[in-house]
């Protein structure tokens, strides 16, 4: 019985080589709908650094080990390809072409197979063939110089934006349409290049919209939603906590000005001129407070305010505990599958996988006998090339 879930991707089969960052996350995703994942691990592992069991960019997936630098290797992962809708890889361009599991190779093996392809700078250009993190690649899309204080350096918002925003999700997107593709095409595959670089340059269009319509400024700290207004933006309280401000429309702003007790001190916000006196106004009052208090005084208003949580507190939040946004498994609290299905929900169905753990299972369900040969005396512990570019998280 093929390894899948309820959600809507079950019956899907994924191949993943190994890697860190966007690679392995959009992959979770895929298995959080219901994919059944193989994720093919390297002899001397191919992870963070941390305890596999708590990798949980690898939960509800299962695993084998391959080495890709033996011939042996290279026909147990083309074989798995042969048997898949769609493999991920993320090598720097070229590696997986030497190494003999390239586009060409897989999909003259499975015609109908969406081969994705995950990197930073993409398949072309200048740079795709040099190393690359998270924040160079959101830097030169000018996403990074939009992040931060007018008067400071850009503020780096870890490797959310690039890596799984502009990279994970994108290649799922990619995916998820040329698998659409190849159902209604006579199973015709294709390859999806997904570039953290270009998909980070595609969220930025409503702001270059602004930008060509006169109502952005390019320089930080400047604008309605880059902390530029100081109904934007957040305020330290009285015990070193912060409270996000989010209210942008007038009866939200209203509300926000009300609660918050300044109603009849504070200018008119349509004042430009006046949004340093007001932010000096609403910074004052949200210090004479605790977050707790605050929290309390915007409970369940329309004032778009909100405190500003740590990743510890963020699953005890009442309306996350509500909706089940976080969830525990095997020990461990984590973020539960996103988006949700009326019909084909979602669920952790297993722990992170360890490598090598589901040799015996894939070999049986996928039925590719040669996953369970051993490895030859002397094979090399080291993998395939994939310092930079999207191998590296962040």
């Amino acid at each position: 019985m093929t390894e899948s879930g309820n959600g809507p991707l079950s019956g899907v089969r994924v191949v993943e080589l190994a890697g860190i960052g966007p690679g392995p996350f959009a992959a979770m995703l895929l298995a959080d709908l219901g994919a059944d994942v193989v994720r093919v691990d390297r002899p001397g592992g191919a992870g963070l650094g941390i305890d596999p069991a708590r990798d949980l960019t690898n939960r509800n997936k299962r695993s084998v080990l391959v080495d890709l630098k033996s011939p042996d290797g290279v026909a147990q992962v083309l074989e798995l390809a042969g048997r898949a809708d769609v493999l991920i890889e993320g090598y720097r361009p070229g590696v997986a072409e030497r190494l003999g599991v390239g586009p060409e190779e897989c999909l003259a093996r499975n015609p109908r197979l969406v081969y994705g392809r995950m990197t930073g700078w993409g398949q072309q250009g200048p740079l795709a063939d040099t190393a690359g993190h998270d924040i160079g690649y959101i830097a030169i899309t000018g996403a990074l110089g939009m992040i931060g204080s007018p008067d400071g350096p850009p503020a780096v918002p870890a490797n959310l934006l690039g890596d799984y925003a502009g990279g994970s999700l994108y290649l799922v997107i990619g995916v998820l349409a040329a698998l659409q593709h190849a159902r209604t095409d006579g199973g015709t595959g294709q390859v999806v290049d997904a570039a953290i670089v270009d998909g980070t340059a595609h969220m930025t269009a409503m702001i270059h919209g602004m930008l060509a319509a006169g109502g952005w400024q390019d320089r930080r700290g400047a604008n309605l939603l880059d902390g530029g207004a100081p109904f934007y933006g957040t305020y330290e309280t009285a015990d070193g906590g912060y409270m996000a401000v989010g209210a942008l429309e007038q009866r939200f702003y209203g509300e926000f000005i009300r609660l918050l007790g300044v109603e009849q001190e504070v200018p008119s916000r349509d004042d430009l001129a006046a949004w340093g006196e007001l932010r000096t106004t609403l910074a004052a009052r949200f210090k004479t407070r605790s977050r707790e208090e605050w929290t309390a005084v915007f409970a369940e208003s329309d004032a778009c305010v909100a405190p500003v949580l740590s990743l510890r507190e963020a699953p005890q939040h009442p309306h996350l505990a509500a909706r089940g946004t976080f969830v525990e498994h095997s020990g461990l609290t984590q973020p539960a599958p996103a988006p949700r299905f009326s019909r084909t929900p979602g669920a952790v169905r297993r722990p992170p996988a360890r490598p090598g753990a589901d040799s015996a299972e894939i070999a049986r369900d996928w039925q590719v006998p040669g996953l369970l040969a051993p490895f030859p005396a002397g094979s090399p512990s080291a993998g395939p090339d994939r310092t930079g570019q999207k191998d590296a998280a962040g």
